[in-house]
């Protein structure tokens, strides 16, 4: 039968048997039904990869889900990176600038790793496992039945192409000559011809009901779709969140870095205030937070130059905005927070942070 089946194919490509067509609406959902199932493979290798860069590693977790076993818990880079800055700091004395700094970036570093890890955990739940579930659950079962449809429609075309032949011998018995004298052997054809006919309407049968059965599965590509796209608003969400997330533990760290004891904004002001640098008739240090730019006069001497190493928006009036990598000209004055100078760019002058800054020779 399977032999007939495939010579029955072999035929029907080479345009030499009649091929039971679809309708264009069946044609259209398994033609849609196939696009869903190439960009959703697509859409969860290439998000598999974002969650998992490291190939080895989403190679073990495939071996440890497929044998069933507990995938085990995996420390992030960003928390790797933490503990050695942490152990560094340790090492290095937590009581210099240097070791405390390392040991508060450490920490947010190790935040920024459990965030991470958060997100992935909630992506690889909301997002991954739904594709994963329709690639090998739902299109598997569509593929089953659709293979089983094309085995029914080629014996449909098999039976109508017996009847077909059936038809043909049995025209061509009644019109010969000597007919009266073949009766028995036209009896004999007639009753083939009456035997395909009912092995037709069997397997025109059967092919409609498995169609149908078929239809009502690519029809549900539909609820496929809205499926993956509450799915996707999910995923965007968690997203969302771990971003805002990295950017709160990103701000708290550099105001936790502006009000530390930075050696190298010391070393600065020691270089740059001395005595020789108070202007004549100042009074007594004044207070940073009463300081009038206006009023403060670029000394003499004790002046530089310095690049800007970060974008810096001015909280207020008092302080300077600054760009990435322009040169500006820095000095302190007495009283002033050793964490800032005074800064100055063509007309304007303000307030700067001393770490964002790179003081030339």
């Amino acid at each position: 039968f399977y032999f007939f089946i495939r010579m029955y194919f072999t035929e029907e490509k080479l345009g030499q048997a009649e091929k039971t067509e679809l309708d264009a609406q069946f044609e259209n959902l398994m033609s849609r039904a196939d696009c869903t199932k190439h960009w959703t493979e697509k859409i969860y290798r290439q998000t598999e990869v974002l969650l998992q860069p490291n190939p080895s590693a989403r190679i073990e977790e495939f071996l440890f889900e497929k044998l069933d076993w507990k995938v085990p818990s995996r420390v992030t880079n960003a928390e790797l990176l933490g503990q050695y800055m942490q152990d560094a700091a340790k090492e290095f004395d937590l009581g210099t600038p240097y070791g405390n700094t390392l040991e508060k970036v450490g920490e947010c570093e190790k935040r920024l790793g459990e965030a991470e890890r958060e997100f992935l955990q909630t992506s690889a739940i909301s997002f991954l496992t739904p594709l994963r579930n329709f690639l090998e659950g739902d299109w598997r079962t569509i593929s089953k039945e659709r293979r089983l449809l094309e085995n029914l429609r080629l014996d449909l075309d098999a039976c109508k192409t017996r009847v077909k032949k059936a038809k043909v011998a049995e025209a061509k018995a009644a019109t010969a000559p000597d007919f009266q004298e073949t009766r028995p052997r036209n009896y004999v054809l007639s009753a083939s011809a009456s035997a395909a006919e009912h092995e037709l309407r069997i397997a025109q049968t059967e092919f409609d009901r498995q169609a149908e059965v078929t239809r009502l599965l690519l029809e549900g590509i539909s609820s496929t779709h809205v499926n993956h796209l509450r799915c996707l608003h999910e995923f965007v969400e968690a997203q969302a969140a771990y971003y805002k997330q990295c950017h709160l533990h990103m701000q708290e760290l550099q105001k936790e870095l502006g009000r530390l004891p930075n050696a190298f904004a010391l070393n600065s002001t020691n270089a740059i205030a001395t005595p020789s640098m108070v202007t004549e008739g100042s009074s007594s240090p004044v207070e940073t937070d009463t300081l009038k730019i206006e009023e403060v006069q670029a000394p003499a001497t004790g002046t530089r130059k310095a690049r800007v190493l970060y974008d810096y928006d001015a909280a207020d009036s008092s302080e300077l905005s600054l760009l990435a990598d322009e040169l500006i000209t820095v000095y302190t004055v007495p009283g002033m927070d050793s964490d800032w100078l005074i800064g100055e760019k063509g007309n304007h002058k303000g307030k700067v942070p001393v770490t964002y800054l790179e003081l030339l020779s």
